[in-house]
């Protein structure tokens, strides 16, 4: 299975998926990764990993349309058979969803449909919950809307600070996506 990587920051999510696809333990190839944000850290940890990369931002294009359209094009020219959200920023739109409907995952750092959004693991911190979690779910039109794919609950505990909360849901995150993502790719996608 061709899997490409979206990214827009650190690309930390990414390290770890590109890690276990090149150490063999799962059928998959990375083609390239991919961040709409030309100075994101995320590029550099591809290049240190000799993963192909691409960047080119929203506001180079006259609408969404076009940008969305030449992202498709490069998925095609890569036969990429899964899309992989690892801290992509952008909201997918129509002509992405459409290309490649059952074929985007995505991560977010909230127990859905609970705090979804930009800011999931804040939001849960302020509304001072017992737990939150994370989800990897497929991408739809609407803002982690997706069908859930798993999830996991991380408790809040009587001494974490937002730091400490945040820092375990985001080891969370990198043993939830690995294991949902090879699932996926033995299982193969749903069509």
């Amino acid at each position: 299975m061709n899997v490409a990587i979206f990214a827009s920051g650190n690309g930390s999510n990414f390290q770890v998926l590109a890690e276990k696809i090149q150490s063999g333990k799962f059928p998959a190839s990375l083609k390239f990764v991919f961040s709409d944000k030309q100075d994101a850290y995320v590029l550099k940890r591809a290049k240190k990993l000799g993963i192909l990369s691409f960047s080119f931002k929203l506001k180079e294009f006259t609408n969404k349309e076009i940008y969305e359209a030449t992202l498709v094009e490069l998925l095609k020219q890569y036969e990429i058979d899964l899309v992989v959200l690892a801290g992509y920023m952008k909201i997918i739109g129509t002509t992405l969803l459409k290309a490649y409907e059952g074929k985007i995952i995505n991560i977010h750092p909230s127990f859905l449909p609970e705090f979804s959004g930009l800011h999931g693991i804040e939001d849960a911190w302020n509304a001072q919950v017992k737990e939150s979690g994370v989800s990897v779910h497929y991408v739809d039109a609407g803002v982690d809307t997706g069908e859930i794919i798993k999830q996991v609950r991380i408790p809040r505990l009587e001494n974490d600070t937002l730091e400490s909360f945040e820092q375990r849901i985001h080891k969370a995150e990198y043993q939830l996506y690995p294991e949902v993502l090879e699932k996926l790719i033995r299982k193969g996608l749903k069509t």
